[in-house]
C-alpha cells in the first residue's frame, strides 16, 4: 500500500515530480535511464545511512548546508542532472526523514517508467508488472524469498533473474531488480502492482483489474474498456487475470469499487438470501 504523505511531503513531492515531467519531455531514453539508476543508488544510500539521511532531511538545517553536503558526498559520483535532482530533493522540506526516502525512489521509479514510454513500451511494461505480481501472489513462497532483506541481495536478484528471464522488458526487470535490493519490508507482489498502477498513471488512465474465467479477446478488451471509460468519466487501462472459479461473466474493480457480474459472485449472493 502505497504511503500517506503529511502536507509539507505531499508539496515537496509534487514539486519534484513536476520537476522531472518537465526533464522528461527534453531528455531521452539513454539519459532516463541513467537518472533512474543513479537516483535508485541514492535512495540506497539514505536508506542504509540513518544519519546521513537525518541532516539531508533536517529542515533546521540550512538549504545551503544540505545541497553542500549532497554535493560533497556524491560529487563526482553522479551526472548532474542526477546531482541536480538530489540537491532539489535535500532542500524540500519533509514531513519526516523517511520520505526523502520514499520520494527519491519514486523519482527513479517514474524517470525508469519513461524510459518505456520514450520507447513506447509503457503499456507492454504494465502488463508485464501486473502479470509478474500476479504470479508472486500465487506463489507466496518465491514472494517471501525475493522480499527477504536478511538474505543478500545478490542472491535475491540471482532467483528473480531465474524466475523472469528473459520474458519481461528491460524497463520492467530494472523496476523488479531494483524493489529486490531494497524490499524496504515490502512484499514484491504488492511492489509489482504499484509499479503496474504508476506506469498506467503516466498514461494518464485509470487501471481496471478484471477477473474472468477465460481469456478476453481484443475486440472483447476494447468495448469493455471503452465502457468502463464512459462509465467512469476518464480512460481505463485494464488490467486481466483469469479464475475458472467464476464460472462465467467478470468481476471489475476500479479503485475501491468492485462490480461482480461472475456467475459466482451471482450463487453466492443467492445463497445469501436463502432462508438459513
Amino acid at each position: 500500500m502505497a504511503t500517506v504523505l503529511q502536507a509539507a511531503s505531499r508539496e515537496a513531492m509534487a514539486a519534484a515530480l513536476g520537476r522531472l515531467n518537465a526533464y522528461v519531455d527534453s531528455a531521452d531514453a539513454r539519459a532516463l535511464t541513467t537518472l533512474g539508476d543513479e537516483l535508485f543508488a541514492f535512495t540506497r544510500l539514505v536508506a542504509g545511512e540513518r544519519a546521513l539521511r537525518r541532516i539531508l532531511a533536517d529542515p533546521s538545517t540550512p538549504e545551503s548546508a544540505r545541497a553542500g553536503l549532497a554535493e560533497q558526498v556524491l560529487g563526482g559520483q553522479l551526472s548532474e542532472s542526477a546531482l541536480d535532482f538530489v540537491k532539489l530533493l535535500v532542500t524540500s522540506r519533509w514531513s519526516q526523514a523517511s520520505d526523502l526516502v520514499g520520494a527519491t525512489e519514486t523519482l527513479a521509479r517514474q524517470a525508469t517508467l519513461a524510459v518505456a514510454e520514450k520507447n513506447g513500451k509503457l503499456d507492454d511494461v504494465e502488463d508485464e508488472l501486473f502479470r509478474f505480481g500476479r504470479i508472486l501472489d500465487r506463489e507466496p513462497e518465491l514472494n517471501t524469498l525475493l522480499s527477504d532483506a536478511s538474505t543478500p541481495a545478490d542472491g535475491r536478484i540471482t532467483l528473480l533473474d531465474q524466475v523472469i528471464g528473459k520474458r519481461v522488458s528491460p524497463v520492467a526487470a530494472s523496476l523488479l531488480r531494483q524493489t529486490v535490493r531494497l524490499p524496504r519490508s515490502r512484499h514484491l507482489d504488492v511492489v509489482a502492482e504499484e509499479l503496474a498502477e504508476m506506469a498506467a498513471e503516466r498514461r494518464d488512465r485509470s487501471v481496471a483489474r478484471v477477473t474472468t474465467p477465460i481469456a478476453l479477446t481484443q475486440v472483447q478488451e476494447q468495448k469493455l474498456t471503452d465502457s468502463l471509460g464512459r462509465l467512469y468519466g476518464r480512460p481505463i487501462s485494464l488490467q486481466v487475470e483469469l479464475d475458472e472459479r467464476l464460472l462465467g461473466g467478470l468481476v471489475v474493480q476500479v479503485g475501491g469499487e468492485v462490480i461482480d457480474g461472475s456467475v459466482a459472485g451471482k450463487l453466492a449472493a443467492a445463497r445469501r438470501t436463502l432462508p438459513s
